[in-house]
């Protein structure tokens, strides 16, 4: 049995994303005079693409290899941050600017639940499009909508 080279995915003849080889080799960049920033490596037996996509679905997966690689090795703690701070600037602000902050939001959430679609069972669908309905809703009402 022939071993599989490392720029392929498991269970696809189809080569792994360039970023996805990188990002896996364990590379580092240096973050400061002789220290080297380690990077975190991908999961093991992640995919960046679903088995057997066509159309649109290929070109959005993509597309987003590349921006799921970037935050994958952001510090885990930065991204739901910056969202919390424009969900409640969002709140907070009840005029045209306040709906400015939630669109950024409603945008990374809709980019994941498409993602993800795929993979979910009723339960997580159903829950995104709430979120996603609620969401809509308060920039709705904060570009004065209602």
């Amino acid at each position: 049995m022939a071993d599989k080279s490392s720029s392929e995915r498991p269970g696809s003849g189809r080569p792994a994303h360039p970023l996805a080889r990188r990002a896996a080799s364990g590379r580092t960049t240096g973050s400061g005079p002789g220290r080297p920033a380690a990077r975190r490596p991908l999961p093991p037996g992640e995919q960046f693409f679903t088995p057997d996509a066509t159309g649109l679905r290929q070109k959005v997966e993509r597309f987003s290899a590349a921006p799921l690689v970037f935050l994958f090795q952001l510090p885990r703690w930065i991204p739901p941050l910056l969202l919390v701070v424009l969900l409640l600037a969002g709140f907070a602000v009840p005029s045209f600017w306040g709906g400015l902050a939630v669109l950024p939001v409603i945008a990374f959430v809709g980019w994941l639940a498409y993602m993800s679609w795929p993979s979910l069972a009723t339960k997580g669908r159903i829950l995104r499009i709430a979120l996603l309905t609620f969401l809509l809703l308060l920039a709705a009402d904060r570009f004065g909508a209602f």
